[in-house]
């Protein structure tokens, strides 16, 4: 575990030997997001990285959904994971027998417990509630698994009953019981009296979401009030505004309360995965995994980072597997554009330097993204570099088809004036694109650190801007660039991140790992 930054760290009313553990619920709550689709080989992907990170239980989905569904779930039991995989489950003993079929470890069976779900969703009374839990119980562990009851829309249940309810499924031999804010609803005391009143016959979990924008919070005040487990899914990805977020309740935990659940490290590459799997782009100023967390513009704290790595920063992005950008634009100030030019091996002197900020300044006015390549354009150009340096690989032709069969590209490159051509497939004509570039490029290796469009005007006929990094070793360089074709402009951008990184046209190239 990385070492959280001194002095942020209020530990009270939670102890640092607090065992919390998490169930993800990624692969199955999360999946309910509207859009969102897994398919068997990505939750075997998603679930083998919960495990890694320590996740405790990975619920693989609902063996009651369909046989596709039970084919995934299975893909996953398979695993050989450390974790507990589960199955979620309904009121009815099908659901139970549809959960062993999959071979999973355990069930999460869920019983009404609001009057609202009791009455207007199920169509029972309290006491049937009762009698179907306890037998459900019972039948479950007669069977080898582990069981976790949860009472749904429990933050809007008459407590007395919540408290009957947990006390009958412990006696009838369940291993916990979780109050589970379906809805969003609570308040953080409302929460913790729920968890405090059914701590008392056994382990509890707290399952909570963000529709007040309290999923976080609601969270550690269940941790608070007596729950050792909690329901999260990765990004927070989700039905309406999303379940609670694994990674921010885990570093959280870590970073105020010295509460080590999960290896934060990890938490990154976990959130990528899942944002790439589900189709669910990170917001830029999202808590832990966001573009902009670890990112400085501002010349104040861009000079203030560089001075101390801690000034403008509650914890380093090394501890959740990130790493700090100086981003250029109109805020940016001279440490950080000198920074930023040391990165890639670029002095300049201090008459040159300001004039350089300046330019920079101007284009961050004007609304444009400032990337390493045209840091780099703007310092030749100031210091009259710019005509000594060579090109060493550009695009001379693409083309790329895609529908009625597997998506085909091939690329003709000019790399230190020999042309090259390559073809490539791909799951779609941008993947076959990169297939056909890395394969004309031979032994220049390099890694896609990060790809994102954005439409810049609107209609069929739209034109986008591709923004990639590209790294090669421990040298990265981030480009845009625009067409109104998509394949054009990713290709254009990885190209140009590519010149800019390899060493001048005669030097020795560096040896490079993908």
């Amino acid at each position: 575990m990385a070492e959280k930054s001194s002095g942020a760290t209020d530990s009270a009313g939670l102890a640092s030997d607090t065992d919390v553990q998490f169930l993800d619920t990624t692969l199955r709550d999360g999946e309910q997001a509207p859009g969102v689709s897994l398919t068997a080989d990505q939750k075997a992907t998603v679930a083998r990285k919960l495990d890694a990170a320590g996740v405790a239980v990975v619920e693989a989905g609902s063996a009651c959904t369909s046989a596709g569904e039970r084919e995934t779930i299975r893909r996953v039991t398979g695993l050989d994971l450390d974790a507990t995989v589960t199955s979620f489950c309904r009121g009815v003993r099908r659901d139970v027998d549809l959960a062993l079929d999959c071979g999973v470890d355990g069930v999460n069976l869920v019983v009404p417990a609001s009057d609202r779900h009791v009455e207007g969703k199920v169509g029972t009374t309290r006491e049937g509630v009762l009698d179907t839990t306890a037998e459900l119980v019972e039948y479950a562990t007669d069977h080898g698994l582990w069981v976790e009851v949860i009472g749904e829309d429990g933050s809007r249940a008459d407590y007395d009953f919540l408290d009957d309810l947990a006390a009958t499924a412990a006696d009838a031999g369940a291993d916990r019981f979780c109050l589970a804010d379906t809805v969003g609803h609570a308040s953080p005391e409302r929460v913790a009296a729920g968890v405090a009143r059914v701590a008392e016959h056994g382990p509890v979990s707290v399952h909570t979401h963000d529709d007040l924008g309290l999923a976080v919070t609601n969270a550690l005040a269940g941790v608070r009030a007596g729950a050792d487990l909690v329901h999260a899914t990765v990004n927070g990805v989700g039905e309406r505004a999303g379940n609670v977020a694994l990674e921010e309740v885990a570093v959280a935990l870590w970073h105020c309360y010295d509460v080590d659940a999960l290896e934060t490290e990890r938490l990154y590459d976990l959130a990528s995965t899942v944002s790439e799997a589900t189709g669910v782009p990170l917001p830029p100023n999202k808590a832990v995994s966001g573009e902009n967390a670890f990112a400085h513009e501002s010349g104040i704290h861009t000079d203030g980072t560089l001075k101390d790595d801690r000034m403008y920063e509650p914890y380093s992005p090394e501890a959740v597997g990130r790493e700090r950008r100086l981003v250029l634009g109109k805020h940016a100030g001279r440490a950080g554009v000198k920074a930023a030019l040391a990165e890639h091996d670029v002095e300049v002197d201090d008459e040159d330097l300001a004039t350089v900020v300046e330019r920079v300044n101007e284009l961050g006015e004007r609304g444009k993204r400032v990337t390493d390549a045209d840091l780099l354009a703007v310092a030749e150009d100031v210091t009259g570099r710019a005509g000594d340096r060579q090109r060493r690989v550009e695009v001379c032709d693409l083309t790329a088809a895609s529908g009625g069969g597997t998506p085909t590209a091939s690329v003709r490159l000019r790399v230190d004036g020999d042309e090259r051509t390559a073809a490539g497939t791909g799951s779609g004509p941008v993947d076959a694109a990169m297939s056909a570039v890395r394969d004309a490029l031979g032994d220049v290796t390099f890694h896609l650190e990060d790809y994102h469009v954005d439409a810049i005007t609107g209609g069929t006929d739209a034109v986008v801007t591709v923004h990639v990094t590209v790294a090669r070793g421990d040298r990265s360089v981030s480009v845009d660039a625009s067409d109104s074709d998509i394949t054009a402009a990713s290709v254009a951008a990885v190209v140009d991140a590519l010149d800019r990184l390899l060493p001048a046209h005669g030097e020795e190239a560096e040896a490079v790992a993908d």
